[in-house]
Protein backbone atom coordinates (compact mmCIF):
# COMPACT_ATOMS: atom_id res chain seq x y z
CA UNK A 1 0.00 0.00 0.00
CA UNK A 2 1.61 3.74 -0.37
CA UNK A 3 1.85 5.84 2.50
CA UNK A 4 -0.46 9.33 2.10
CA UNK A 5 -1.27 12.22 3.71
CA UNK A 6 -5.35 11.40 3.82
CA UNK A 7 -4.52 8.03 4.98
CA UNK A 8 -2.10 9.11 7.70
CA UNK A 9 -4.68 11.47 9.09
CA UNK A 10 -7.45 9.28 9.44
CA UNK A 11 -4.81 6.12 10.97
CA UNK A 12 -3.73 9.60 13.41
CA UNK A 13 -7.29 10.26 14.49
CA UNK A 14 -8.17 6.32 15.12
CA UNK A 15 -5.10 6.35 17.42
CA UNK A 16 -5.43 9.81 18.91
CA UNK A 17 -9.01 8.46 20.24
CA UNK A 18 -8.23 5.54 20.86
CA UNK A 19 -5.10 5.35 23.02
CA UNK A 20 -6.79 8.44 25.00
CA UNK A 21 -9.14 5.90 26.17
CA UNK A 22 -6.42 3.75 27.02
CA UNK A 23 -4.27 6.19 28.95
CA UNK A 24 -7.54 7.14 30.60
CA UNK A 25 -8.45 3.31 31.64
CA UNK A 26 -5.25 1.48 31.36
CA UNK A 27 -6.68 -0.90 27.97
CA UNK A 28 -9.15 -0.61 25.40
CA UNK A 29 -6.60 1.13 22.39
CA UNK A 30 -6.17 -1.82 20.47
CA UNK A 31 -9.63 -3.36 21.02
CA UNK A 32 -10.48 -0.30 19.24
CA UNK A 33 -7.87 0.69 17.29
CA UNK A 34 -7.29 -2.72 15.17
CA UNK A 35 -10.74 -3.36 13.41
CA UNK A 36 -11.00 0.02 12.62
CA UNK A 37 -7.28 0.51 11.37
CA UNK A 38 -7.63 -2.81 9.48
CA UNK A 39 -10.40 -1.77 7.62
CA UNK A 40 -8.77 0.92 6.20
CA UNK A 41 -5.03 -1.35 5.63
CA UNK A 42 -5.00 -4.90 6.67
CA UNK A 43 -4.88 -6.91 9.91
CA UNK A 44 -0.80 -7.06 10.14
CA UNK A 45 -0.18 -3.56 9.42
CA UNK A 46 -3.09 -2.60 12.07
CA UNK A 47 -1.95 -4.93 14.77
CA UNK A 48 2.03 -3.70 13.98
CA UNK A 49 0.86 0.21 14.99
CA UNK A 50 -1.53 -0.82 17.99
CA UNK A 51 0.87 -2.88 19.56
CA UNK A 52 4.13 -0.37 19.02
CA UNK A 53 1.94 2.28 20.21
CA UNK A 54 0.54 1.12 23.31
CA UNK A 55 3.71 -0.64 23.90
CA UNK A 56 5.02 3.25 24.52
CA UNK A 57 1.94 4.84 26.45
CA UNK A 58 2.65 1.79 28.38
CA UNK A 59 5.61 2.50 29.70
CA UNK A 60 4.45 6.35 29.93
CA UNK A 61 2.14 4.94 32.80
CA UNK A 62 4.59 2.84 33.99
CA UNK A 63 7.04 5.70 35.19
CA UNK A 64 4.08 8.05 36.34
CA UNK A 65 3.00 5.15 38.38
CA UNK A 66 5.29 2.44 39.62
CA UNK A 67 4.98 2.99 43.35
CA UNK A 68 1.13 2.02 42.34
CA UNK A 69 1.51 -1.49 41.11
CA UNK A 70 0.18 -4.29 43.09
CA UNK A 71 2.50 -6.85 42.30
CA UNK A 72 0.37 -10.10 43.54
CA UNK A 73 -2.30 -9.15 41.55
CA UNK A 74 0.02 -8.79 38.57
CA UNK A 75 1.94 -11.58 38.99
CA UNK A 76 -1.06 -13.87 38.37
CA UNK A 77 -2.78 -12.24 35.55
CA UNK A 78 0.88 -12.16 33.99
CA UNK A 79 1.03 -15.77 34.73
CA UNK A 80 -1.95 -17.09 33.06
CA UNK A 81 -1.87 -14.75 30.41
CA UNK A 82 1.82 -14.99 28.99
CA UNK A 83 1.03 -19.34 28.84
CA UNK A 84 -1.82 -18.48 26.53
CA UNK A 85 0.26 -16.11 24.13
CA UNK A 86 2.37 -18.31 22.28
CA UNK A 87 -0.76 -20.17 21.30
CA UNK A 88 -1.82 -16.70 20.27
CA UNK A 89 1.18 -16.38 18.31
CA UNK A 90 0.85 -19.74 16.28
CA UNK A 91 -3.09 -19.07 15.85
CA UNK A 92 -2.37 -15.69 14.00
CA UNK A 93 -0.01 -17.87 11.74
CA UNK A 94 -1.43 -20.86 10.55
CA UNK A 95 -6.07 -20.14 11.21
CA UNK A 96 -8.23 -17.46 9.27
CA UNK A 97 -8.78 -14.99 12.19
CA UNK A 98 -12.34 -13.97 10.96
CA UNK A 99 -14.15 -16.49 12.84
CA UNK A 100 -12.40 -15.77 15.79
CA UNK A 101 -12.82 -12.41 15.86
CA UNK A 102 -16.84 -13.09 15.62
CA UNK A 103 -16.50 -14.85 18.58
CA UNK A 104 -14.54 -12.07 20.48
CA UNK A 105 -16.88 -9.46 19.59
CA UNK A 106 -20.04 -11.34 20.91
CA UNK A 107 -18.11 -12.02 24.05
CA UNK A 108 -16.97 -8.39 24.38
CA UNK A 109 -20.69 -7.45 23.89
CA UNK A 110 -22.18 -10.26 26.98
CA UNK A 111 -19.15 -8.90 29.38
CA UNK A 112 -20.50 -5.35 28.46
CA UNK A 113 -24.15 -5.38 28.94
CA UNK A 114 -23.31 -7.19 32.44
CA UNK A 115 -21.11 -5.30 33.22
CA UNK A 116 -22.79 -2.02 32.77
CA UNK A 117 -25.92 -3.36 34.54
CA UNK A 118 -23.67 -4.70 37.48
CA UNK A 119 -22.47 -1.24 37.89
CA UNK A 120 -25.02 0.55 37.96
CA UNK A 121 -26.64 -2.20 40.13
CA UNK A 122 -24.09 -1.57 42.54
CA UNK A 123 -24.00 1.43 42.90
CA UNK A 124 -27.72 2.12 43.07
CA UNK A 125 -27.78 0.04 46.13
CA UNK A 126 -24.09 0.88 47.68
CA UNK A 127 -23.35 -2.61 47.63
CA UNK A 128 -19.60 -3.70 49.19
CA UNK A 129 -17.05 -5.08 46.93
CA UNK A 130 -16.43 -8.61 47.56
CA UNK A 131 -12.36 -9.96 46.82
CA UNK A 132 -12.25 -11.58 43.64
CA UNK A 133 -12.04 -15.64 43.45
CA UNK A 134 -9.19 -17.07 41.60
CA UNK A 135 -11.38 -20.15 40.17
CA UNK A 136 -10.55 -21.99 37.69
CA UNK A 137 -12.86 -20.14 35.32
CA UNK A 138 -10.83 -16.89 36.04
CA UNK A 139 -7.51 -18.68 35.92
CA UNK A 140 -8.57 -19.99 31.90
CA UNK A 141 -10.03 -16.20 31.11
CA UNK A 142 -6.97 -15.02 31.42
CA UNK A 143 -5.45 -17.90 29.33
CA UNK A 144 -7.41 -16.47 26.74
CA UNK A 145 -6.71 -13.20 27.23
CA UNK A 146 -3.19 -14.39 26.56
CA UNK A 147 -4.19 -16.27 23.23
CA UNK A 148 -6.35 -13.67 21.57
CA UNK A 149 -3.39 -10.97 22.64
CA UNK A 150 -1.16 -13.13 20.87
CA UNK A 151 -3.05 -13.85 17.93
CA UNK A 152 -4.82 -10.35 17.38
CA UNK A 153 -2.66 -7.59 20.00
CA UNK A 154 -6.50 -7.05 21.64
CA UNK A 155 -6.06 -9.44 24.66
CA UNK A 156 -8.18 -7.06 27.32
CA UNK A 157 -11.36 -7.49 27.01
CA UNK A 158 -10.79 -11.53 28.55
CA UNK A 159 -8.47 -9.81 30.89
CA UNK A 160 -10.16 -7.16 32.23
CA UNK A 161 -12.83 -9.51 33.15
CA UNK A 162 -10.31 -10.32 36.14
CA UNK A 163 -9.08 -7.36 36.69
CA UNK A 164 -12.55 -5.26 36.93
CA UNK A 165 -12.99 -7.07 40.16
CA UNK A 166 -9.56 -7.24 41.26
CA UNK A 167 -8.31 -3.88 40.86
CA UNK A 168 -11.01 -2.09 42.29
CA UNK A 169 -9.31 1.45 42.00
CA UNK A 170 -9.09 3.22 39.01
CA UNK A 171 -5.03 3.97 39.44
CA UNK A 172 -4.36 0.79 40.36
CA UNK A 173 -6.27 -0.77 37.40
CA UNK A 174 -4.77 1.32 35.10
CA UNK A 175 -0.98 0.62 36.23
CA UNK A 176 -1.00 -2.83 36.33
CA UNK A 177 -2.59 -3.66 33.14
CA UNK A 178 -0.05 -1.09 31.50
CA UNK A 179 2.01 -3.16 32.68
CA UNK A 180 1.06 -6.29 31.62
CA UNK A 181 0.53 -4.67 27.90
CA UNK A 182 4.62 -3.85 28.21
CA UNK A 183 5.77 -7.13 28.66
CA UNK A 184 3.42 -8.90 26.52
CA UNK A 185 3.73 -6.22 23.49
CA UNK A 186 7.46 -6.21 24.05
CA UNK A 187 7.53 -10.48 23.31
CA UNK A 188 5.01 -9.26 20.16
CA UNK A 189 7.78 -6.64 18.96
CA UNK A 190 10.61 -8.92 18.69
CA UNK A 191 8.25 -11.41 16.83
CA UNK A 192 7.34 -8.90 14.25
CA UNK A 193 11.36 -8.23 13.83
CA UNK A 194 11.80 -11.92 14.08
CA UNK A 195 9.44 -12.83 10.73
CA UNK A 196 9.83 -9.21 8.80
CA UNK A 197 5.99 -7.60 9.44
CA UNK A 198 7.95 -4.10 9.92
CA UNK A 199 9.54 -4.09 6.50
CA UNK A 200 6.02 -5.72 4.76
CA UNK A 201 4.88 -3.45 1.77
CA UNK A 202 7.72 -1.56 1.36
CA UNK A 203 8.11 -0.88 5.18
CA UNK A 204 4.38 -0.06 5.44
CA UNK A 205 3.92 -1.18 9.18
CA UNK A 206 6.64 0.75 10.46
CA UNK A 207 6.46 3.75 8.71
CA UNK A 208 2.32 4.45 9.36
CA UNK A 209 3.40 3.56 13.00
CA UNK A 210 6.34 6.23 12.69
CA UNK A 211 4.08 9.00 11.14
CA UNK A 212 1.33 8.69 13.39
CA UNK A 213 2.83 9.29 16.69
CA UNK A 214 2.29 13.04 17.13
CA UNK A 215 -1.71 12.11 17.02
CA UNK A 216 -0.51 9.06 20.17
CA UNK A 217 1.43 11.74 22.37
CA UNK A 218 -1.84 13.93 22.05
CA UNK A 219 -3.68 11.45 23.16
CA UNK A 220 -1.81 10.34 26.07
CA UNK A 221 -1.80 14.04 27.49
CA UNK A 222 -5.31 14.69 26.99
CA UNK A 223 -6.00 10.98 28.43
CA UNK A 224 -3.86 10.98 31.33
CA UNK A 225 -5.93 14.59 32.01
CA UNK A 226 -9.00 12.85 32.25
CA UNK A 227 -8.00 9.99 34.15
CA UNK A 228 -7.73 12.14 37.07
CA UNK A 229 -11.08 13.57 36.72
CA UNK A 230 -12.79 10.94 36.09
CA UNK A 231 -14.89 9.38 38.94
CA UNK A 232 -14.61 5.82 40.08
CA UNK A 233 -18.03 5.02 39.02
CA UNK A 234 -17.70 6.87 36.12
CA UNK A 235 -14.47 4.97 35.33
CA UNK A 236 -16.33 1.73 35.33
CA UNK A 237 -19.14 2.54 33.35
CA UNK A 238 -16.34 3.57 30.88
CA UNK A 239 -14.86 0.18 30.91
CA UNK A 240 -17.68 -1.75 29.92
CA UNK A 241 -19.14 0.66 27.50
CA UNK A 242 -16.07 0.58 25.75
CA UNK A 243 -15.98 -3.36 25.58
CA UNK A 244 -19.56 -2.88 24.55
CA UNK A 245 -19.26 -0.39 21.69
CA UNK A 246 -15.70 -1.85 20.20
CA UNK A 247 -17.75 -5.09 20.14
CA UNK A 248 -20.10 -4.10 17.67
CA UNK A 249 -17.53 -2.38 15.89
CA UNK A 250 -15.74 -5.69 15.68
CA UNK A 251 -18.83 -7.43 15.13
CA UNK A 252 -19.77 -5.10 11.79
CA UNK A 253 -16.31 -5.62 10.44
CA UNK A 254 -16.20 -9.29 10.59
CA UNK A 255 -19.60 -9.09 9.09
CA UNK A 256 -18.80 -6.84 5.94
CA UNK A 257 -15.46 -9.21 5.70
CA UNK A 258 -18.12 -12.36 5.48
CA UNK A 259 -20.15 -10.83 3.24
CA UNK A 260 -17.77 -9.62 0.72
CA UNK A 261 -16.02 -13.35 0.83
CA UNK A 262 -19.58 -14.19 -0.69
Amino acid sequence: MEVTFPLILLLGIIQLIAQCLEAITGFGSTVIAVPLVAMLTDLETAKAIGVLHTWLLAIYIVIVSWKNIVWKEFGFIALYVLIGLPFGLLLFQYLTPIYLLGILAVFMIGVGINGIHMTQRNHRMEAPDKPVKKTALMRFVLFLGGIVHGAFGTGGPFIVIYAAQALKDKMLFRVCLCLLWLCMNTILMVDFTIHGVWTHNNYFPLLTALLTLPFLLIGILVGNYLHHRVSEYAFRLLIFALLLGTGFIVLYDVACTLLRSV
